[in-house]
C-alpha cells in the first residue's frame, strides 16, 4: 500500500514478503532433476490480498509450503521483512513460524488429542500468551468462525467443514503477519465460506498482514487485491 505526503513524493513501505527467482526440483529415480515450478517472482505488500491460482499438479501447495520455510527449494530466495528463509535451520524456521506465520493447512492437521478449544489456542499456548486477553480472543474466534459450543469437541467428532473451521480459527488467533491458506473454504458451504472469506480479509487489514490464497473458487479470487497464476516457468498476472 502506498501513502502520498502533502507534497505528493510517494512513500513507499519495502514487502513483507518478496519471493526472488524461486525453483523448486524433484529428483527421479534416474537421478535427473524435473521442475515442479521455476523463475517464480513475486511480492506481498502488508495489507494485501494476494490470490494464486493455477492448474492442477503445478505446484501451489507447495510453493505455500516453501513460503513458510516448510519444504526446501534448490534455486532462488524467500524473503520475509528482509530475513532470508534459507539462511535459519530447522529449528530457526520453527521458531519463525510460531512467531510471524499463520498457515491454513488443505488438510486441516489439527491435533486429534486436543479439543476444539485447545486447537484454536495452541499458538497461543506455543507463544505463552494465553493469559485472559489470549482466551477471550479464541472464545471470540471460535464465534466468528460458528463454532461457539462446540469448545470441547474432539476432531474425530467434527465434520469436515467444521476441522476447516478449526484450522482457520487456529491460523488467525495470534495475529500473524504472514498468512498462507490452502484452498480455505473448499470445504465449506457458500455460506460459511462468504463469512470466512470475509474474517481473514478483516484479519489481514487490521493488522497489516500479508495474504496469499491458494485457491480454485471465483468467488475467493474475485475478493483478492491481485491475482497471479503459477506456471512451472513462473508467476504472471491471471
Amino acid at each position: 500500500m502506498t501513502a502520498v505526503p502533502q507534497d505528493n513524493t510517494p512513500l513507499t513501505q519495502p514487502p513483507l514478503l518478496q519471493v526472488q527467482g524461486l525453483a523448486r526440483r524433484y529428483r527421479n529415480d534416474g537421478g535427473t532433476e524435473t521442475a515442479v515450478f521455476e523463475n517464480v517472482d513475486c511480492s506481498v505488500a502488508r495489507g494485501e490480498f494476494v490470490a494464486i491460482v493455477g492448474d492442477s499438479g503445478v505446484g501451489k501447495s507447495t510453493f505455500l509450503n516453501c513460503l513458510a520455510g516448510l519444504d526446501e527449494w534448490q534455486q532462488g530466495r524467500v524473503l520475509h521483512e528482509g530475513q532470508d528463509l534459507s539462511a535459519l535451520d530447522e529449528t530457526g524456521r520453527a521458531l519463525w513460524r510460531r512467531s510471524h506465520v499463520g498457515f491454513v493447512f488443505q488438510a486441516f492437521h489439527v491435533l486429534p488429542h486436543l479439543d476444539v478449544w485447545h486447537n484454536v489456542a495452541l499458538p497461543l499456548m506455543l507463544l505463552q500468551r494465553l493469559d485472559a486477553a489470549g482466551r477471550q480472543r479464541v472464545q471470540q474466534l471460535l464465534q466468528a468462525v460458528g463454532l461457539q459450543g462446540l469448545e470441547q469437541r474432539l476432531p474425530w467428532q467434527l465434520s469436515g467443514g467444521q476441522l476447516q473451521r478449526v484450522a482457520i480459527a487456529r491460523a488467525l488467533v495470534h495475529g500473524p503477519a504472514l498468512l498462507l491458506a490452502d484452498e480455505p473454504t473448499g470445504n465449506l458451504d457458500p455460506g460459511t465460506a462468504a463469512q470466512v472469506m470475509e474474517l481473514l480479509l478483516q484479519q489481514t487489514r487490521e493488522h497489516q498482514a500479508a495474504l496469499v490464497l491458494v485457491t480454485h473458487s471465483i468467488e475467493a479470487a474475485r475478493r483478492a487485491d491481485r491475482l497471479l497464476r503459477l506456471t512451472a516457468q513462473g508467476m504472471q498476472p491471471a
